[in-house]
């Protein structure tokens, strides 16, 4: 069998990608699911707040008022602009996540390999494919090297399909079959590497014309959407039956059925808590856009919500932890160490010259894997001037790894035809098993293996054999292998991994390493990184000992595992859910995919990951760095406050406006607030909860508190009751500005003008005190927040506009007032809230903080 050498072919050109972009688009399907404006205002139509405002303009017309009417019209195009601007803002950030979500694709242009977005792919794109690779596109076989593909996507069939190189006459046939020199977009490649030229792209491909859509971030019902629809549901219960009883005794009282029905919509419009499920909507998808930033692709937005409670982390080492940049360290051969230094041009010794001969044959022509990259460089210098290195060669059959023999073998043949050789390479304890070797030298090599792991070292075995026999045997084993030595190889830490795991630890979360390296390597670079492991390794033979119950009790201090195999992740996320951890797990292969489906957040690589390790994640690691891990969790954490901060703030806002609402009906009182008069507060609260808030930076501690419990309601009994409290004490403060304003003489409208700017300046003040429940405002006057700037400024310009101008001033029935009370009213409101200063300022005094979630923080 020849092997299809892919140095040769140049692929496109920058110039013929564009021109096929420009002709075909990208290589996607039509989307659905994104609202349109139409689709938008109809939404809008359909809500409790919007029929509210439609019912209390008909009522002002009907009454002769046009210009009350009118304004209520105006505000019904305001709140159709803000929804239509949210609705696009989040689409845009959810747009973003398909688009990062869409497979990737390893590519061949100008003769360079590049990894791009599936989307990116134009028909006649040269397509690498590897096992686990979800193909991008449609394509014709150039090269197959024991290719299978699972079409069952399109074909139904669950067994995976042949697949064979194009050869002169092939005519294109449908999905499904073996030995047919075709792939389709979607299928899944379980099976050996090929290479395919592009024949169709986006919806001209099969899967296009079937209809299917994959890859899409979808509008999930969470756990935290679950609580708040009950929360709405509840209040708007309560709301509607208030609302009945103020009508009927304003109407019964007062003998005025018409305001009566219009003060009953105030109370409606103050008590809907319409905000709720906005913010929840923004801030999970404004959320996912950030962690998206800072290289963590989230692929399904409840992961967002599950961040914060992360309990333990599961990673990989290679890549992860390190830089997967491996290079050759050490040879072992003939009863020799010797050290080597790539860097430095160090040249092979010459004893190891055979070691590194047959550790080059045993490598893929064009490896992916960093070690094998590693031992083809020995080849480009001086070394590769020697008889040791064998470009004129022929390679006849690939022994692939698998999972019951740990190490693969080359066949090659000589120019001359004569002999046939075998090179093996592979994990040092199956290169003895193949070479047959005895217990006393198997014992000496593994003390050599152990020695090199202890410093930290990756180790590989290598083998050569010879055979001169017309057909080759089916396995490995059938061949005489001699053993020929072992190559240590160095991967360097990544440098922001030390402090990631350290803050992990001080965050209260575990970090639980999970390797297929040696024991000994995983302890030496699970110390140089920080791991706490006790001095206990548990490896995948011990797994396999393990009962159930025996791995529940030693999981709990077990923080680094090796020589595991794919398959046993599962069986340790499994254990340390059954513990009632929460579990972030990372995973790149095809094996990986239930444990990545089993953890709570599933986390798959983006660099080195495969296809379908990435669809089972929840979320993907776009730099493949455990540091961007610990960022997410961060972010995770830093949104679940944002969002409780400004759901509090909701509660908080309301109470007053609510009361103001109520009491002067029940008490016989001037009507105070009007549908009008909500609406304006309405115009403040809405961006102040769903763009202020999420936009505020993270407090001090956030990673100096435990974990949030996996059952942590966002309604905390602490966020409700200082909520109720900060709620209360405004109410208390307005309804004094209001008795005061009313009884002194000043009349009903100037009452009205002065009760309504104390509200409006102490919705201001509960924006600047929720910004931070630990820090006072003055500190957090040093995070800028410029959606914070914007809201105040359009408020208070808004607010002296309605004040100052006549013909506003009439619309809202105010009347003018002194700037002494304007001044008055404003103190008075800021005084409302000051309180809340002072309680953070003697918690922190007294170290007796309390989080929004009622627990301590590990200040």
């Amino acid at each position: 069998m020849q092997v299809y050498a892919i140095d040769s072919v140049t692929g496109l050109s920058a110039a013929e990608v564009a021109r096929q972009l420009e002709e075909e688009g990208f290589n996607e399907l039509p989307q659905s699911g994104r609202r349109n404006i139409p689709e938008v205002i109809s939404g809008v139509v359909r809500e409790p707040i919007f029929l509210l405002l439609v019912a209390a303009g008909a009522v002002y017309f009907l009454l002769g008022d046009l210009q009350e009417g009118l304004m209520m019209m105006s505000f019904v195009a305001i709140i159709i602009g803000i929804t239509a601007y949210q609705e696009q803002k989040t689409e845009r950030a959810l747009e973003a996540l398909r688009n990062l979500s869409s497979p990737r694709a390893l590519v061949i242009r100008d003769g360079e390999q590049f990894r791009i977005p599936g989307r990116e792919v134009v028909r006649g794109d040269m397509l690498i494919l590897s096992e686990g690779d979800r193909v991008a596109a449609d394509g014709v076989l150039i090269y197959a090297h024991t290719l299978m593909v699972d079409e069952s996507l399109l074909t139904g069939e669950s067994v995976p399909v042949r697949k064979s190189a194009w050869k002169e006459g092939t005519d294109a046939g449908r999905p499904g079959g073996d030995d047919l020199p075709f792939v389709y977009s979607g299928s899944l490649v379980v099976r050996g590497q090929g290479l395919a030229r592009v024949t169709a792209t986006g919806p001209r491909t099969e899967m296009g014309r079937i209809g299917l859509v994959l890859g899409e971030v979808g509008r999930d019902r969470t756990p935290l959407s679950k609580e708040i629809a009950r929360i709405v549901r509840d209040i708007a219960i309560i709301g509607i039956t208030l609302c009945a009883v103020i009508v009927v005794v304003y109407g019964l009282t007062r003998s005025n059925w018409t305001e009566g029905f219009l003060s009953g919509i105030t109370l409606a419009m103050a008590i809907l808590p319409e905000e709720f499920p906005v913010v929840l909507t923004v801030f999970l998808a404004l959320g996912a856009w950030r962690i998206s930033r800072n290289n963590v692709l989230t692929r399904h937005i409840p992961a967002v919500e599950t961040l914060g409670s992360a309990t333990v982390l599961c990673t990989d080492k290679t890549g992860t932890l390190t830089e997967n940049r491996m290079s050759v360290r050490k040879f072992f051969s003939r009863g020799e160490m010797c050290d080597f230094d790539e860097s430095n041009k160090t040249p092979v010794p010459e004893s190891c010259h055979e070691l590194a001969e047959y550790a080059i044959l045993a490598c893929k022509k064009d490896p992916f894997d960093p070690m094998e990259r590693s031992l083809l460089r020995l080849g480009e210098g001086e070394f590769g001037q020697t008889e040791h290195v064998h470009a004129n060669w022929e390679l006849l059959l690939e022994y692939p790894l698998s999972s019951d023999l740990l190490a693969m073998s080359n066949v090659w043949r000589s120019p001359d035809g004569a002999d046939y050789i075998i090179a093996a390479k592979g994990a040092p304890e199956a290169i003895v098993d193949l070479c047959h070797l005895g217990a006393d030298r198997a014992g000496a090599i593994s003390e050599k293996v152990e020695a090199m792991a202890a410093d930290g070292l990756r180790v590989l075995g290598v083998a050569r054999a010879s055979f001169r026999r017309p057909t080759l045997p089916e396995n490995q084993h059938a061949f005489s292998f001699e053993f020929m030595g072992l190559i240590g190889f160095s991967d360097p830490v990544r440098r922001d991994v030390p402090p990631a795991v350290s803050e992990c630890y001080t965050a209260g979360m575990r970090v639980v390493m999970i390797t297929g390296d040696y024991p000994s390597t995983a302890l030496h670079i699970g110390r140089e990184v920080g791991i706490r492991d006790e001095g206990k390794v548990i490896t995948g033979t011990d797994l396999d000992r393990m009962s159930a119950a025996d791995l529940a009790r030693d999981i709990g201090s077990a923080a680094i595992f090796a020589r595991v195999a794919p398959e046993q992740k599962l069986r340790i996320v499994d254990a340390l859910k059954e513990n009632g951890e929460v579990v972030a797990m990372t995973g790149d292969g095809v094996n990986d995919a239930p444990a990545l489906k089993s953890a709570d957040i599933g986390i798959a690589m983006g660099r080195r990951g495969t296809d379908v390790a990435r669809e089972s994640a929840s979320l993907v690691l776009l730099d493949d760095n455990f540091a961007s891990i610990v960022s997410a969790v961060r972010l995770g954490r830093r949104i679940f406050d944002n969002l409780r901060k400004a759901m509090a703030y909701i509660i908080s806002v309301h109470i007053p406006i609510v009361g103001m609402s109520l009491i002067p009906v029940l008490l016989g009182f001037p009507l105070l607030l009007l549908p009008a008069h909500i609406m304006f507060l309405e115009l403040i609260i809405d961006p102040a909860c769903s763009i202020v808030f999420e936009s505020e930076p993270e407090e001090p501690d956030i990673m100096k508190r435990p974990p949030r419990r996996r059952d942590e309601w966002l309604f905390s009994r602490a966020t409700i009751a200082i909520s109720l409290l900060q709620g209360c004490v405004v109410l208390a403060a307005v309804l004094l500005v209001y008795t005061w304003a009313l009884f002194s003489g000043t009349g009903a409208a100037a009452a009205r003008t002065l009760t309504f700017t104390t509200i409006v300046f102490s919705n201001l003040g509960l924006i600047m005190i929720n910004r931070s429940w630990k820090e006072s405002v003055i500190a957090t006057l040093r995070y800028p927040n410029r959606a914070l700037l914007w809201v105040f400024a359009g408020t208070i310009l808004a607010l002296f506009l309605v004040l100052l101008i006549p013909s506003l001033r009439d619309l809202f029935r105010f009347a003018p007032v002194p700037p002494e009370s304007i001044v008055a009213s404003a103190a008075i409101a800021g005084v409302s809230v000051i309180w809340f200063e002072v309680y953070k300022f003697w918690t922190r005094r007294s170290g007796r903080f309390t989080n929004p979630a009622g627990r301590p923080s590990r200040d």
